[in-house]
């Protein structure tokens, strides 16, 4: 589904935000962890979430798009289960005949990908990558829509 042009690795280097020897020290430690190499990166505050992002939009010729004012269509929303939305941090937001078009955070995340197919039902995926707190805002909007509808019923 994804085409990798070069490796994280490789466009964070060329782009001066990592060092051979940093890079170094992270792939040591993601060999023990397994995390993601970016969120190891971020969490040691030697790279920053938008450049990661620019450099995985990069990687993956995916585009990076901002949630906070975006309308979210809670028709689409609800056609898509609480646990991929909840659990695996991936968000609708446009449906047309042939495509769906899901916000997410990592786009190597191969249990979330597997899911988004799943639910589509043979539609066409497309993904835009977001923040991670643009994630976070938009799934408690998701919560609170949730808390509403629930409350209707008594």
């Amino acid at each position: 589904m994804l085409r990798i042009k070069k490796k994280l690795s490789e466009i964070l280097i060329e782009k001066g935000l990592i060092t051979p020897e940093q890079l170094k020290d992270a792939l040591d430690e993601q060999a023990r962890t397994k995390e993601f190499l970016g969120k190891i990166l971020l969490d040691r505050s030697q790279i920053r979430e938008p450049d990661l992002l620019t450099a995985l939009s990069e990687q993956f010729n995916i585009p990076i798009i901002t949630l906070k004012y975006r309308y979210i269509d809670w028709g689409l929303v609800k056609s898509f289960s609480a646990s991929l939305i909840l659990d695996y941090n991936c968000f609708p937001l446009e449906k047309d005949e042939w495509s769906v078009t899901f916000a997410i955070t990592n786009p190597l995340d191969a249990w979330a990908l597997k899911k988004i197919e799943e639910e589509a039902r043979g539609l066409k995926i497309r993904l835009v990558l977001v923040s991670r707190n643009d994630i976070i805002e938009v799934i408690q909007r998701y919560r609170q829509y949730l808390n509403g509808n629930i409350s209707k019923l008594f």
